[in-house]
């Protein structure tokens, strides 16, 4: 049997994406170090690869990842070409509105996108959670609270589009190119992941406690015994030699 890979280090994770290019973007900026545009490269390129080998080695096209790695290289080049911070602000909140936009369009196709990122196998023991609610006979209800749930789920991009803008907007001041626009740039970056990201996490946070008092509702089962974590545990279980 292949060997399970380990959940990546959160703490490696906000380091790459955030510890380290705020650091070098808001302390290298200076012509005595890297200066503006170097800085700029440098400390964006730290998210970017560490993006695109998660992408390689877990062999698979994330959809969150993705719109990250495209995020953060869209705002280098934006600082390389010196353009106006107003492209800067009307960026940070296009992804997150499209993303929105995308998740409530889906719910009218056959491939609802709040099923990819939140009913996915990594979470949840899909197939264990499909055979309750039919034998419950509540996928249709389910289905019909889901769309429900949808909204919910977008209206935290949404949230993050205005955020995000209101803090480009207000952070970035000076002349792109400039050792002070690249360490506004490193601020507007630090400070995303408190002006930002903790509003719209708890959104995220209100919206999975409702999915999750859903699926127990609708399928008589324990949380507990839907998520894949358990699943794996019980088929860990089964496969270790017993021991006298």
């Amino acid at each position: 049997m292949a060997e399970q890979r380990k959940p990546e280090n959160p703490l490696i994770s906000i380091a790459v994406n955030v510890v380290i290019p705020v650091a070098i973007l808001s302390l290298l900026s200076k012509e005595k170090y890297l200066g503006p545009v170097w800085a700029l490269v440098v400390g964006l390129a730290f998210p970017v690869v560490y993006g695109l080998r998660t992408l390689i080695r877990d062999r698979k096209a994330d959809f969150m990842s993705i719109i990250g790695v495209v995020s953060v290289t869209l705002t280098g080049v934006f600082g390389i070409l010196k353009l106006p911070p107003e492209y800067i602000a009307i960026k940070e909140a296009v992804i997150p509105l499209i993303i929105g936009l995308a998740v409530v369009i889906s719910l009218w196709t056959p491939f609802p996108l709040i099923k990819k990122i939140l009913m996915t196998e990594s979470l949840f023991d899909v197939e264990r959670l499909t055979s309750a609610l039919n034998e419950k006979g509540t996928t249709d209800e389910f289905e019909k609270r889901l769309k429900g749930l949808t909204m919910g789920f977008a209206s935290s991009f949404f949230l993050s589009a205005v955020l995000n803008y209101g803090l480009a907007i207000v952070m970035l001041k000076s002349e792109p190119g400039t050792e002070a626009y690249t360490a506004e740039l490193g601020k507007m970056t630090g400070m995303s992941h408190i002006v930002v990201l903790l509003p719209c996490m708890a959104v995220m946070f209100v919206v999975m406690n409702k999915l999750f008092n859903t699926l127990t509702e609708l399928t008589g089962c324990k949380l507990d015994d839907l998520l894949a974590e358990h699943h794996r545990e019980k088929a860990a279980e089964k496969a270790a030699p017993e021991t006298d």
